[in-house]
């Protein structure tokens, strides 16, 4: 899908993910997690996946036939405390990955770990003022949530945000806008889509990759996997680079649900 176009509602297309599911041999599934497996709340630690994407996460992970990886903007670390089965997780939007036994961290990320420091640091102080606004320090990435700050001063949470990277970052570190969020991250060529496409590069070559998202940061990994496989965008009809479209986590858990029921068994043996 272009990126223009809003993706259409999954249940009204389902022939077509049979058909493209029915050519394959293996199923790479890339899961976000806030807003995809667990709905989005007002406290981050609060996050959760809803039992029934959590039980068909468990049960598809022991497919012989399908791969799951979680995929989320949250450190690694926090991340894999909060949902398992999956043998991969790239935390802070693909920065570290977890994989074979083994972590790594993109290099340019880890050397910038000082410099976001100070940043996050001088954000408690300036945003101190500004009600509920929260700063996460993910080692990595930096995420000031405002999602329970008043509207009416949710832009001058993203003004001093951006002047405080650009006085301390020089450079180096860069500002994205995401849900009632903004992420503090290296300024580096390398997002969800690469570490997508990173795990897809170790699979053959007749796997489908499914990718399950529901934030900005989740197009770069829909461009990865479309067109030939398969995107879907949870909640809202805007613009997105996925084909198709669930409207909650709860809606995540029936397209999970019916992957390990009737999916899996149209893979080719």
């Amino acid at each position: 899908m272009s990126p223009t176009t809003p993706p259409r509602p999954i249940d009204e297309h389902r022939d077509r993910i049979r058909s493209r599911l029915a050519s394959a041999s293996r199923l790479l599934l890339c899961l976000d997690f806030d807003g995809t497996l667990a709905p989005i709340v007002d406290d981050p630690d609060a996050a959760a996946p809803t039992p029934e994407n959590e039980a068909a996460v468990a049960s598809l992970a022991t497919e012989p036939a399908v791969s799951t990886a979680i995929v989320s903007g949250r450190a690694l670390a926090d991340v894999r405390d909060r949902i398992d089965g999956p043998k991969t997780y790239a935390g802070n939007h693909g920065l570290e990955l977890s994989r074979h036994g083994s972590v790594t961290v993109h290099p340019v990320a880890r050397q910038r770990m000082s410099r976001l420091e100070a940043v996050c640091e001088t954000l408690e102080t300036v945003l101190e003022p500004i009600p509920n606004c929260r700063i996460e320090n993910k080692r990595l990435t930096g995420t000031v949530h405002v999602r329970s700050v008043p509207a009416s001063v949710r832009s001058v949470v993203r003004r001093q945000t951006h002047a405080v990277v650009d006085r301390l970052g020089d450079g180096s570190l860069e500002v994205s806008t995401g849900k009632r969020i903004f992420e503090i991250g290296p300024s580096v060529s390398w997002d969800k889509g690469d570490a997508v496409a990173l795990i897809a590069s170790e699979m053959p070559s007749e796997t489908v990759p499914i990718y399950i998202g529901d934030d900005v940061t989740d197009e770069s990994a829909f461009r990865t996997v479309e067109p030939d496989g398969i995107g879907i965008r949870v909640s809202g009809d805007e613009p997105s680079a996925a084909s198709y479209r669930v409207d909650s986590p709860t809606a995540v858990a029936t397209v999970l649900n019916w992957l390990d029921s009737v999916g899996v068994d149209l893979l080719e043996s």
